[in-house]
């Protein structure tokens, strides 16, 4: 089983490290890198922190080993989660299942890859701002994304503290609540973890959802297609749909940005060559010299792009005119889901505003393209509500995803959804090499 998963592997880059042996009989399943865990590197797709090996497995994994199954890998992903397309790794740059030419989305592409390709694979993601999402839509996989502390984070390696989400990515939507059951609960060692209501695993059904008008402005043709068209299956599935405003949906994204960067500068301080992974700088250096040296080297692009943006809208002066009005953003956003939640049972969308690009064509994107792809997907993540990505179509035989968003710890009508869809909407699988 490792000369294939290895062998896949050259194809398709979706693992950063594989396992040396794997345990016959039970489910395999894989780890985000930027999960810690016994045994593999964990460097979160960064170059600072290649060769740190943690002396523990992040509550996510344990409880997946505790369950018997086994860790295989870990999965690529954009560098500290820093990427809406998984370009940004210093370990290669996973390939999608349907087309080789294209990305697997990000940061967590190296998981739905994972899923797309492995038979009864589980996959665990990271999202902060989409990053299960996205990559479940381009990779034609389910993929959930639990209400902001239901999984515990402990052992997580952190982009944003405020966003990050521990959930699952499975080709098969029965996964979904099978595996985040086991995952989900209190955890002492993570305080967020502590406060949620125990997760009921009832069936409840979702009987009406709502659409925000907003979600339609720059939906590519092929995917507003699939979209239609998997609006009017759910419709003979019993659930009303209504088309509604949502006008705060458009301050999401760049709160977010605020947020999240202002999260991540302040994370990644601790990254100095001094406390962990590469330590090889000069230490004749002065401590300033020092630390911009060292991180100059073995931080990528975009990691410099968000710690210099995040610092900035912290500093002395603009904390008032960005970081705290991002807050205030937020909570409006949250007001207003609440709102829609007293009439429908959850808010749909496109997970995507395209399907899967190309490498080619992602090249040429400017950085602020790069971020509005994921404008369906901040929302949630921003708001911390639970949310899940099914396959609902293909546009020119490349996945398409549909995006379901319930209210805080209702994750059941979500893997009620899962199931349900899943035995509605026949899903492809890509051809393995």
């Amino acid at each position: 089983m490792i000369t294939e998963l290895k062998r896949l592997n050259e194809h398709y880059q979706m693992f950063s490290s594989v396992a040396d042996q794997i345990p016959s009989g039970k489910v395999m399943f894989s780890a985000k890198d930027n999960l810690t865990t016994i045994g593999l590197e964990s460097c979160a797709g960064s170059m600072i922190l290649k060769g740190y090996k943690a002396p523990f497995d992040a509550t996510a994994v344990k409880r997946m080993k505790d369950a018997g199954c086994a860790l295989v890998g870990k999965t690529n992903m954009d560098e500290f989660g820093f990427g809406t397309f998984s370009s940004n790794s210093a370990f290669g740059v996973p390939r999608n299942p349907f087309d080789l030419e294209r990305s697997c989305g990000g940061s967590s592409g190296g998981a739905a890859c994972a899923a797309a390709v492995i038979d009864g694979h589980v996959a665990l993601g990271v999202s902060t701002g989409g990053s299960i999402s996205c990559p479940a839509s381009f990779c034609g996989v389910y993929g959930i994304t639990p209400t902001y502390g239901r999984v515990s984070r402990y052992g997580l390696i952190d982009y944003g503290n405020s966003l990050d989400k521990i959930g699952v990515l499975s080709r098969d939507g029965r996964d979904m609540r099978r595996y985040l059951s086991i995952i989900a609960g209190k955890d002492e060692k993570d305080p967020t973890s502590c406060v949620q209501p125990v997760l009921e695993n009832k069936k409840v059904k979702i009987r009406s959802a709502a659409v925000p008008k907003e979600a339609a402005e720059g939906i590519s043709k092929g995917v507003a297609k699939e979209f239609e068209n998997s609006v009017e299956q759910l419709k003979s599935m019993s659930v009303d749909i209504e088309y509604v405003d949502m006008p705060s949906l458009k301050y999401a994204m760049p709160a977010y940005y605020v947020l999240a960067t202002s999260e991540a500068s302040t994370n990644l301080a601790r990254y100095c060559g001094m406390r962990y992974g590469q330590q090889d700088g000069d230490p004749s250096l002065r401590f300033d010299d020092y630390f911009a040296s060292f991180r100059s080297k073995y931080l990528g692009k975009e990691a410099k792009r968000r710690v210099l943006l995040g610092t900035f809208t912290r500093m002395a002066g603009f904390r008032d005119r960005y970081y705290t009005k991002a807050l205030q953003v937020r909570e409006s956003i949250i007001k207003d889901h609440k709102k829609v939640f007293e009439r429908f049972d959850c808010v749909l969308t496109p997970t995507m505003p395209f399907i899967s690009p190309k490498f080619s064509d992602i090249s040429k994107m400017s950085p602020l393209e790069s971020y509005k792809a994921d404008f369906l997907t901040i929302p949630p993540n921003l708001s911390g509500m639970p949310h899940l990505s099914v396959p609902c179509g293909y546009s020119d035989g490349m996945p398409v995803g549909m995006q379901f968003v319930t209210d805080h710890w209702h994750e059941d009508k979500l893997t009620t959804m899962a199931e349900e869809w899943s035995s509605a909407f026949e899903t492809k699988k890509a051809v393995i090499l």
